[in-house]
């Protein structure tokens, strides 16, 4: 069941006809009543040869979805004119893409053009893995006086292909979380898993990881979709999703569960403090090496030596329940660090 004090919004990804846009309506106002109706009315496509929604004519038709279904609308902004034609209606609401977030101009001139102090603000992360770019928009945004501020995680481009459309990277949210603790943050399964099948998996993770709230796609008929068809849900089926889900407490009255939670995180604090102070001594023993170096005239990388403690460091791990590509990733961090600091001295 969905939480009632979490945000949740869902609709077509494009707006495609006023067909479309009231019979998805109907039943999502039916079966789940969301805090808003969302659909695409400018869609930024690669492929000019693809649909790319209806614009203005269809600002028209998420109203009349509003005052029909007493159900507030949201869509995308890229620009200044998108900003006038939806304030021109009263729109309470919009959301700024992934790829007009990674242009600081393009959000100079929706906040300048954005008359309504109190709108919601929905801001997708880039498309990369950038967090001080979107941290960096939504202190933009906060200086110039507008509160309702919620940042969306909606994954990023994968260098590699993965059964995903977009990694998740959930660790760059809960980052962006502790930057600005009084922010509200939801999730988009939709775009994150690019697949319907996934948007289940997604959706409790996000739940699990107490974020405020989702944005997922939901057509009355994906399959004749316009846009997107593979990610979209119909209304049944969102409906199922979010019956299935299953909330997280933050915090809990059980004295016992407090104790020993308690007494785990001090010993992980004791485990953390001595990592510390390995990372230190390794990184003093890296710099006698970078001295040495220099003294001999021997360049900073050795590629043979690197490839060797990557073999080593990864069989000793074999039998042991950690991941090797968790390993990996924190060997290359200890190495590029090794290696910044060798080329200093």
């Amino acid at each position: 069941m969905f939480p009632k004090n979490k945000i949740l919004i869902c609709g077509p990804c494009a707006a495609e006809s006023e067909f479309q846009l009231f019979e998805t309506a109907k039943l999502i106002k039916q079966l789940i009543n969301p805090d808003f109706f969302r659909a695409g009315l400018w869609k930024p496509r690669t492929n000019p040869h693809t649909f790319e929604g209806l614009g203005k004519s269809g600002v028209f038709l998420l109203k009349k979805i509003e005052t029909t279904f007493e159900m507030p609308v949201i869509t995308e902004v890229a620009c200044a004119k998108h900003i006038e034609i939806i304030e021109n209606q009263n729109f309470s609401a919009y959301w700024i893409g992934a790829r007009t977030v990674s242009n600081p101009f393009s959000i100079k001139e929706i906040i300048e053009a954005t008359k309504n102090k109190n709108t919601k603000i929905f801001i997708k992360n880039p498309i990369f893995p950038d967090i001080d770019l979107w941290t960096g928009i939504i202190e933009r945004f906060l200086i110039e006086g507008f509160e309702n501020i919620i940042p969306v995680h909606r994954g990023f481009y994968p260098y590699e292909k993965t059964k995903l459309r977009n990694v998740p990277l959930w660790e760059i949210p809960i980052e962006l979380k502790r930057r600005f603790p009084n922010l509200k943050i939801i999730c988009d399964p939709s775009h994150i898993t690019g697949d319907s099948n996934y948007i289940e998996e997604i959706s409790q993770q996000a739940i699990n990881l107490n974020f405020d709230g989702l944005m997922i796609e939901s057509h009355f008929n994906p399959k004749i979709a316009l846009s997107d068809n593979n990610q979209q849900v119909t209304p049944n089926q969102l409906s199922q999703i979010i019956e299935n889900l299953n909330p997280k407490n933050t915090f809990t009255d059980n004295q016992g569960f407090n104790m020993k939670i308690e007494n785990l995180r001090k010993q992980i604090d004791d485990v953390d403090y001595q990592i510390i102070e390995k990372l230190i001594n390794r990184f003093n023993l890296t710099d006698e090496i970078g001295k040495l170096k220099k003294n001999n005239s021997v360049s900073t990388l050795q590629i043979d030596r690197w490839n060797a403690i990557l073999n080593s460091r990864t069989k000793y791990i074999e039998n042991e329940k950690l991941r090797e590509d968790f390993l990996i990733k924190f060997l290359n961090l200890i190495h590029d660090e090794s290696i910044r600091r060798q080329n200093e001295i």
